[in-house]
């Protein structure tokens, strides 16, 4: 593979180029991993910035329709979309339908617009492994906003929290309670509250859902990086476009405001240290694949299970093993 065509195409704008940098980025080869590590080294000078929105939800709550709707519109005002979405795979084998691309079928035929479909492959925090390094490559590739739908399996969502600039939390009327909206966890990270649905006979509980969720916010403590009045609950109807410029004109007031206080650099400045020390410990936990660590290991298993050595010196004979031998060889 030609990495310097591949960088060309991506900060050209190229579609399949990108689409062909990302299944680079999330392959576990050795020889992939470098060769997308130059990739991403590459691309950096350029110095583009998207505005990062994470979207997540439970299932059912009208994700992909709203990206779509939401993605079009933003389409029509003359703004490049990518949107990641990461979809839940099996424990067993891995694998994923990946059938969001097929639900956004007007947004995928955009040409302003991307959508990569990307399977989660067991890792937790509703984000795939590698989606932070696809939010880079559309960055390179010059798109204004990349939108990363996460998995939407509950309150544990939060590792989007860093990769986003802004989290947008979907939700479907008659949800919850005042009570189900004090609970921390996803709704301490979100920005924007979106009870999506609000058309028809929905729109009554909509509106009572919204201020249960809205009178939660308020009980919450005030973040410091955020402006008076956020984080907000909203009402919003993917179906009959409702309030979808409203509430982007609240993440782009939002997005702006941090910009100017300084709360915008120091966010990502933050973010890329966590993922920093992420890929040390993922590089740790890689290292326990080598054959003689396994070896090791299962010596040690062995000598537990006889009562010869406890657990824990076990354990530390085992990271003392890993450690002093260093990264495994490509």
């Amino acid at each position: 593979m030609n990495i310097e065509k591949l960088m060309q195409g991506v900060s050209a704008g190229d579609r399949r180029a990108l689409a062909q940098a990302i299944t680079l980025v999330e392959s576990s080869r050795a020889d992939h991993r470098v060769m997308a590590t130059a990739l991403l080294d590459g691309l950096r000078p350029l110095q583009r910035q998207a505005l990062r929105i994470g979207l997540s939800g439970t299932p059912g709550v009208g994700k992909s329709t709203f990206i779509e709707a939401f993605g079009c519109m933003l389409t029509a005002a003359g703004l490049r979309v990518a949107v990641l979405a990461v979809d839940p795979s099996s424990t067993r084998s891995g694998g994923s339908i990946l059938g969001d691309k097929t639900r956004m079928d007007l947004l995928s035929r955009d040409p302003n617009a991307f959508i990569r479909p990307s399977p989660s492959q067991t890792h937790l925090g509703g984000v795939a492994r590698r989606t932070r390094e696809a939010v880079g490559l559309c960055e390179g590739a010059g798109f204004d906003i990349v939108l990363i739908e996460t998995v939407g399996v509950g309150q544990s969502e939060t590792v989007v929290a860093q990769i986003s600039d802004l989290f947008v939390l979907l939700l479907a009327p008659a949800g919850g309670d005042e009570l189900q909206g004090v609970k921390r966890g996803i709704m301490e990270i979100a920005d924007l509250v979106l009870i999506n649905k609000a058309d028809g006979d929905l729109v009554a509980p909509a509106t009572r859902a919204c201020a249960d969720y809205a009178g939660a916010l308020r009980l919450m403590r005030k973040r410091e990086q955020d402006p008076d009045g956020f984080p907000k609950a909203m009402l919003v109807s993917a179906l009959t476009q409702v309030g979808l410029a409203a509430a982007w004109d609240e993440m782009t007031a939002l997005s702006d405001w941090r910009r100017k206080v300084g709360h915008f650099a120091h966010h990502r400045a933050v973010q890329a240290r966590y993922w920093f020390e992420q890929e040390v410990r993922q590089g740790l936990l890689e290292g326990l694949q080598r054959s003689e660590v396994r070896s090791a290991m299962a010596q040690a298993g062995c000598a537990v299970e006889r009562g010869d050595l406890t657990p824990e010196s076990a354990a530390q004979g085992i990271l003392k093993t890993l450690l002093d031998r260093g990264p495994a060889p490509d």
